[in-house]
């Protein structure tokens, strides 16, 4: 039966060791000033969304001590 010295799926990172390039990327492109605005309020917006989040939840959170007046204790009250 044939059989391959090396496994195939990890046949593509021995040849990716092997090569390197001499090509350099182009430089990153900076963000213009609209862009860095938009992040900005972006960004504004969802912190501002959490908040408002907290805001309404806390009163649904708190706990009541209060017991319900059942008949029982009425009956005893008088």
């Amino acid at each position: 039966m044939f059989r391959r010295g090396e496994p195939v799926p990890f046949a593509f990172v021995a040849e990716a060791d092997r090569f390197r390039s001499n090509v350099t990327p182009p430089p990153r492109r900076r963000a213009s000033v609209s862009e860095l605005a938009g992040r900005v309020v972006l960004t504004l917006v969802v912190v501002a969304g959490l908040v408002g989040a907290m805001l309404l939840a806390v009163p649904a959170l708190e706990v009541q001590l209060d017991e319900p007046r059942g008949q029982q204790q009425e009956a005893a009250e008088r």
